[in-house]
């Protein structure tokens, strides 16, 4: 039986044999401060293979650096020994939802997340904090130090358990800190996106070129899509100017692989009003027409009492309303949309807009709002976004929930719920890894029940403890986390009910129906060291008095759960897998994802065990290297999988 893992892999092993298999001509040996060989890379032969010159020396050349840069890619490919703990009370219906939230620095859960989730994300949507003098975020502020202290502190955490600085323009590396904590993650995050995956980052002007060539860099400058403007519908005062927007700029992995966007307005607004029904001979086709107007040959008459609002009314420019009453004009020009095309539309014949497309269909929506539907097209969103919510309204829903303001400017789910639409299927994996106050979980259940998708959400973000000051840690919520996850609580009880048509109620029982599909649900994980000791990844530095203290390489207050999950993670398997527990001759064994692994932790394991799982026949078996109830047993382990399952990949621990 081979031996797990257990720990994150090297990435630049990775990009070392990747480079090796491309370039073995430029594959060499060096010796290193120690006196030992090590493997190199021939840096002038590998220039001269992919340039028509080498570019090298003092030659100026065009580059975008920053001092540590070089720290801040090795960081990125460096391994880890942590893991994902699964906490139960903490999350809402463990055994069935396929959806995540993961406490953590998001660097390390990222690095957690290469093997399972590798390609596996269509979208990603982050709003990092945009280094305005006053925000704090994670990132490793001691770089005086040599390289294995620097990788040994990855965790980027004090001695308290947090590593957050406030990164004041009184640092003198005020960019620096923010591009270090930034690019390795954004460097995961691109092995996580599937081929045809796109990323959306908010931004504002502090640090926005910076960013803009950090994404070139990352994801290539030909992947660029787009850089999208959010009309804030406000604005700050900022000197010169107030300002009125944020960025949000679009990568694809592969752009070649992304199809075109389709827009997702409804259409133009023809006409406003209450609804009438006027039925027509055509059985086919029934079209509603607001109250008051009438049509009068070709042309639609406005014969009844202003109702409301004169806006509600107005029509085109030409119209006029005295002392509440439209005196002109009496015909009412409805866009292209006039009473001769409608009809001409009723009697089956082909109508066009103004841009010589085919209309589909002419409908009015809930409000009384006329539309018209195109035939399908490829209509390409605009790159500014005008009118889809703004902070208040983030900030008015989330107070809605809660009913006190625990949290600042969170971005509105209108906002995420429209580019998710915009990307993604209706199976599709959705990340955010700066999840704050889970806009992004809320916006994907939201998206999901009104258009029956099962979109998953996998949130990350760092248990930040939240100000003592604050009306959050009064009420009871001590860091970001406990907030995202009663948010996450709050929404999905309320779309559910919404959904079912039920009162909305603090009574959990009504989440879960039958009736309905929507997953609602989260499962908690929490970033941890990893549950092996030091001698499982280390024995050869273990002294050999010291490994009767060592039988038990499993830490002690780990549970079976806490191991499956770090089997999970590495063996590939999805962290949302359905997770089935069942007793074989005493002991408790883990199916999972349908038998496509089995695992027992007990002690003691017998022939009787292992028998019944051989029969199973799964993709994988695990088990404790020491759990084996005898010699015997260990013995008869290959033959009893031989000769029930041979094909099954056996692994310990």
């Amino acid at each position: 039986m081979d031996k797990l893992k257990m720990h994150t892999p090297n990435k630049a092993d990775e990009n070392y044999r990747k480079l090796a298999e491309m370039f073995p001509n430029a594959v060499t040996e060096t010796i290193d401060e120690n006196g030992e060989v090590v493997r190199a890379i021939n840096k002038d032969v590998l220039m001269q293979e992919i340039n028509t010159r080498v570019v090298d020396g003092n030659e100026e050349r065009y580059q975008f650096t920053w001092p540590d840069k070089k720290k801040s890619v090795l960081l990125a490919n460096a391994p880890i020994n942590k893991t994902l703990r699964p906490c139960r009370e903490e999350s809402v219906d463990f055994d069935n939802t396929e959806n995540l939230y993961i406490e953590g620095d998001n660097l390390e859960v990222l690095k957690l997340l290469q093997e399972t989730y590798l390609g596996k994300v269509k979208m990603i949507y982050i709003d990092p904090p945009y280094n305005t003098g006053n925000d704090s975020f994670v990132y490793d502020d001691d770089f005086a130090q040599s390289t294995e202290e620097y990788l040994a502190n990855s965790g980027q955490f004090d001695v308290e358990g947090n590593h957050l600085v406030t990164n004041t323009e009184s640092n003198g590396r005020f960019h620096t800190d923010w591009l270090n904590m930034i690019y390795p993650r954004l460097k995961l995050a691109k092995d996580l996106l599937s081929d045809d995956g796109v990323i959306f980052i908010s931004i504002d002007d502090n640090e926005q070129e910076n960013l803009k060539k950090i994404c070139n860099e990352i994801f290539g400058e030909s992947n660029r899509v787009a850089d999208l403007i959010w009309d804030l519908g406000t604005g700050t005062t900022a000197g010169h100017f107030t300002r009125g927007h944020e960025v949000i700029f679009c990568y694809a992995k592969n752009k070649s692989s992304l199809p075109n966007f389709e827009n997702y307005n409804d259409g133009e607004i023809i006409a406003h009003g209450a609804l009438k029904k006027i039925s027509y001979k055509n059985p086919a086709v029934e079209i509603t027409f607001p109250v008051g107007f009438e049509f009068e040959g070709k042309n639609a008459v406005f014969k009844g009492e202003l109702g409301g609002s004169e806006k509600e009314y107005i029509l085109s420019e030409t119209m006029e309303f005295i002392d509440g009453k439209l005196v002109r004009p009496t015909t009412i020009r409805a866009g292209f949309a006039m009473k001769n095309q409608v009809e001409a539309f009723i009697r089956g014949k082909q109508v066009f807009d103004t841009k010589g497309q085919k209309v589909k269909r002419f409908y009015f929506n809930s409000k009384g709002i006329l539309f018209y539907e195109k035939e399908k097209s490829i209509i390409n969103p605009r790159t500014v976004l005008n009118g889809i919510a703004n902070t208040k309204t983030g900030t008015s829903s989330l107070n809605e929930l809660f009913g006190e303001k625990y949290f600042d400017f969170p971005k509105p789910i209108e906002l995420i719920k429209y580019l998710v639409k915009l990307v993604s299927q209706k199976e599709s994996i959705i990340l955010d890894f700066f999840s704050g106050s889970a806009t992004t979980a809320h916006a994907v259940m939201q998206l999901n029940a009104e258009d029956g998708g099962n979109r998953k959400f996998i949130m990350v973000q760092l248990p930040e403890k939240t100000d003592e000051k604050s009306e959050a840690y009064k009420a009871g919520y001590k860091n970001i986390c406990e907030i995202g996850k009663e948010r996450i609580r709050r929404a999905g009880q309320k779309i559910r009910n919404e959904k079912l048509g039920m009162r909305n109620t603090n009574d959990n029982s009504s989440l879960f129906s039958p009736h309905s599909s929507l997953d609602i649900g989260f499962r908690v994980l929490k970033l941890d060291s990893s549950n092996m000791k030091d001698v499982y990844y280390k024995p050869d530095e273990v002294e050999q008095t010291l490994f009767d203290n060592y039988a038990n390489n499993i830490k002690e207050d780990r549970t079976p759960n806490d191991l499956l999950f770090q089997v999970m993670l590495d063996l590939g398997i999805l962290l949302s897998s359905k997770i089935e527990e069942t007793v074989i001759d005493g002991k408790k064994v883990f199916n999972v994802a349908d038998g496509f692994l089995i695992a027992c932790f007990d002690e003691n394991v017998t022939d009787e065990t292992i028998t019944a799982i051989a029969k199973q026949k799964p993709y994988y078996f695990v088990m404790r290297d020491s759990s084996m109830a005898s010699d015997s047993v260990a013995t008869n382990f290959e033959q009893i999988f031989t000769t029930y399952s041979p094909d099954t990949v056996r692994k310990v621990l």
